[in-house]
């Protein structure tokens, strides 16, 4: 190439990068760490989630290995769940839990994520129109569960141990309403051998819960049905003797 094309294109390039400069495309100058944490941390006081996000990760990628690293990824997985952002909130969780097995605040981290699970299925139809959420698919529910469930088993005395604890009340009538829910269907599609599966399965995983009742009529229901009338018998006599005033199994 000829010297005057090379000058030419080095003043073409050099009068780009000025005009990029003049317009404000220039790369943004690095933040201190401290800077970051600092205005991340007031932010997150300011509940201005959308600016703590922005922060944290710009605190994350810049410095993934400085002093303020891991707490911003624990902070991270609490704005994006204050914000709405189930899946990156989950996103983060999965990945503190899986670069920090050890960590003093992992607790935290399986709180975070189990309550984001919590909360993940309402969406903004079901805040505002009354639905049967035991009829909606439990897989949130399930994963908060087991969530909440390893919480409590790895760290029962944790600060976040007496809401997960409650939660899982919840949850735990939730889930085993939803097979309820199933087992009447199969019920009435003459699916004997899966409702009664179904009904046991509520027993033996959800026991005192508000669905026990309803569990073994539905056994005694799919027994009598399948020519199992000891089986049925037995269930009746549990169900008689526990729920005396049991109205009787509801189809529709």
């Amino acid at each position: 190439m000829k010297p005057f094309v090379k000058l030419t294109l080095i003043l073409s390039l050099s009068a780009l990068l000025g005009a990029c400069s003049i317009f404000g495309e220039q790369a943004e100058p690095d933040i201190p760490e401290p800077q970051l944490w600092k205005e991340a941390s007031q932010a997150l006081t300011d509940l201005n989630y959308e600016i703590a996000i922005e922060k944290l990760e710009k605190l994350e990628s810049r410095y993934p290995f400085g002093r303020y690293s891991e707490q911003a990824q624990l902070e991270l997985i609490w704005a994006y769940h204050k914000h709405n952002k189930a899946g990156a909130a989950i996103a983060a969780a999965d990945r503190f839990i899986r670069l920090h097995p050890q960590h003093e605040n992992l607790d935290y981290a399986y709180y975070l994520r189990g309550l984001t699970r919590y909360v993940e299925d309402q969406s903004v139809l079901n805040r505002f129109l009354p639905t049967d959420t035991s009829q909606r698919d439990p897989g949130a529910a399930r994963d908060s569960f087991e969530d909440f469930s390893t919480l409590l088993n790895r760290w029962p005395n944790s600060q976040y141990a007496p809401d997960a604890r409650k939660r899982m009340i919840y949850l735990r009538n939730q889930l085993a309403s939803y097979e309820i829910h199933v087992a009447r269907y199969y019920i009435k599609r003459g699916a004997y051998v899966a409702a009664t599966n179904r009904g046991r399965y509520v027993i033996e995983n959800f026991p005192q819960t508000l669905s026990t009742a309803d569990a073994l009529a539905i056994m005694v229901a799919g027994y009598n049905q399948l020519g199992l009338t000891e089986l049925a018998d037995n269930a009746q006599s549990v169900l008689d003797q526990n729920f005396p005033d049991y109205p009787g199994l509801e189809l529709e």
